[in-house]
């Protein structure tokens, strides 16, 4: 169960985090997925030292969504050379 709760709030977080960063038009889900994943680690490094044990929380949600815009404003500069 836990694993379909990844999946689905990341999924969320990886849209959300798109949406902000105006490049919702290139992603699918599966891109969503990755990113609000890959964002909610980063943001846990950058947040909490490295701790991801906290849960599901409004805290961890903010820092997984700030990690993922973090993530998307780090592939923006790779990709075209200047943030959105």
């Amino acid at each position: 169960m836990g694993i379909i709760l990844w999946l689905i709030v990341g999924g969320v977080i990886g849209w959300l985090a798109s949406m902000v960063m105006r490049t919702d038009a290139q992603q699918g889900i599966l891109l969503n997925i990755v990113v609000g994943i890959v964002g909610a680690f980063i943001g846990g490094l950058i947040f909490s030292g490295g701790s991801i044990n906290d849960g599901l929380t409004l805290y961890s949600f903010l820092v997984s969504l700030v990690g993922a815009i973090i993530l998307l404003a780090i592939v923006n500069l790779v990709r075209r050379g200047s943030m959105r």
